[in-house]
């Protein structure tokens, strides 16, 4: 790498030494606090609380990097964001283990996450970002460019802490822009080692790492001088986020929550459907955005793919994700198995009909039982909110462009799915769709290559494939008068 030295590498200890990195060391705090396995509830290493103070020196290496940084040629910035990716690869053994540890997936999920965060730095690095040529004529050429915007927070959330991590440390870095990543308190473990081991491919102040409680999202999104928040969260937390950021006018970019239909037509195989239905409405134990929120079923076949989905969901295996066989592990926290736990209490207090599952149950960690309302009312809290947990409604329709506008009311709009086998029809339906992705035939099929964004308060700007990139950038335009000037 041209004009840039590398800092000595740093040897990484899955087992403890979790540490924040500023200004390309390890930073040690005076605090530090645990995470909990969400699986046996014992607590986990220690991880640091940072300061003010830690986050204004992170800042301070953060703006000294990028003058540097900002100015290494676009394809030496995607040689080292590929040999990052070649590391992790690596150690793909221990981010998963650490993952299960940390998130409670079961290791077969665990193990598609940590190929996944792997997967989307290479593809992101190998996608270009040339300057374009709008106009050439005899007389002037106007080109566009992408500029580095300066320094990036990345708030990464506790369901996904190493691919997302990953995702937005590889297009921030590649476009010029220096990172600091925030992983979730209730999971910062794969976070931090990721940018441990960043510290090999990238100058000091490049790539950074805060470890924190409450305090540290607010003054990351107020600091004066942080350029850009990439935030993948709630919707009520992004709206806080978007209006502290707002004060400073940083560029920001919101993956918020989801409500997600699947609008499924009489003519499926209901045995296959049901069971992808399934996968998609319990995977992670429910806690993804993009998880199936509501299942729309065509009252034709209601009742035969209401005992279809029920089979399928009995011969799921709840339990310790680090073991074999677990087909679904705990929530997360403590604080989401509360939140959940309120629409099981729902279903006495509200008389809703349970198809399968509807307890609790009892164990020594954050477990809940995979469950489906029948057809509860349409403005019943389980349709309207978003749980992000192991409880979807299953409801009925008959006409088409009533389920259409079912389906679209909802104040979120991130991602829907059309299940039939006229793709002539479902690409119809799909364009009435108010969301940013629609998916046929299937649900949760994710590319590094393509856009992911939200629709109405699910999000605003766009992660991942060119325009991803793109919002790690500025845009300028030049104009380039060919006449001569005397």
């Amino acid at each position: 790498m041209a004009n840039v030295i590398l800092p000595v590498s740093l040897g990484l200890n899955f087992k403890n030494d979790f540490v924040q990195i500023i200004d390309g060391v390890a930073a040690p705090t005076k605090e530090t606090r645990y995470g909990i396995n969400p699986a046996n509830l014992q607590p986990n290493a220690e991880a640091p609380i940072a300061t003010s103070q830690d986050l204004d020196r992170a800042v301070d290496s953060a703006r000294q990097a990028f003058s540097l940084w900002s100015k290494v040629p676009y394809e030496e910035r995607k040689s080292a964001v590929l040999a990052f990716a070649n590391a992790a690869s690596q150690l793909s053994t221990e981010f998963r283990d650490l993952l299960i540890q940390e998130n409670g997936k079961p290791m077969p999920q665990a193990e598609i996450e940590t190929s996944a965060a792997i997967e989307w730095m290479r593809a992101m690095a190998n996608i270009p970002l040339p300057e374009e040529v709008v106009e050439d004529t005899d007389t002037r050429r106007i080109i566009t460019r992408y500029t580095p915007i300066g320094v990036v927070a990345a708030i990464v959330p506790w369901n996904f802490p190493l691919l997302l991590a990953a995702a937005k440390i590889a297009p921030a870095v590649l476009t010029g822009n220096v990172v600091i990543v925030k992983p979730s308190p209730f999971a910062p473990y794969c976070g931090l080692k990721l940018v441990e081991l960043a510290q090999r491919f990238f100058p000091r102040g490049v790539v950074q790492s805060l470890s924190g409680d409450d305090n540290l999202g607010p003054w990351i999104t107020s600091h004066p001088h942080i350029d850009k928040i990439s935030f993948t969260g709630s919707t009520a937390t992004g709206k806080s986020v978007l209006q502290s950021a707002s004060k400073t006018l940083k560029r920001v970019t919101l993956e918020l929550g989801g409500n997600d239909a699947a609008i499924v037509f009489p003519d499926v195989n209901i045995e296959k459907v049901a069971e992808k239905v399934a996968l998609f409405s319990f995977l992670n134990s429910g806690q993804i955005c993009l998880n199936v929120k509501r299942i729309y079923v065509h009252e034709s076949i209601f009742d035969e793919f209401k005992a279809a989905l029920v089979k399928v969901v009995q011969g799921y295996t709840i339990g310790d994700g680090s073991q074999h066989g677990i087909s679904h592990g705990p929530v997360q926290n403590s604080m989401q198995y509360e939140r959940v736990k309120t629409f099981f209490s729902d279903i006495k207090s509200q008389g809703w009909e349970v198809a399968v599952g509807g307890d609790i149950g009892s164990s020594t960690g954050y477990f809940i039982t995979p469950t489906v309302i029948d057809r509860p009312p349409e403005d019943s809290r389980i349709v309207v909110k978003e749980p992000f947990g192991p409880i979807v409604p299953l409801l009925s329709w008959k006409d088409e462009e009533e389920v259409i506008s079912r389906a679209n009311n909802t104040r979120m709009g991130l991602g829907a799915s059309v299940w039939t086998q006229n793709l002539d029809k479902a690409m119809r339906v799909s364009k009435e769709i108010n969301a940013g992705t629609v998916w046929i035939n299937n649900h949760f099929d994710l590319s590094p290559l393509a856009p992911l964004s939200g629709h109405k308060e699910s999000g605003i700007g766009t992660e991942w494939g060119i325009n991803g990139l793109k919002g790690f950038c500025n845009l300028q335009a030049v104009f380039l008068n060919k006449d001569t000037l005397e």
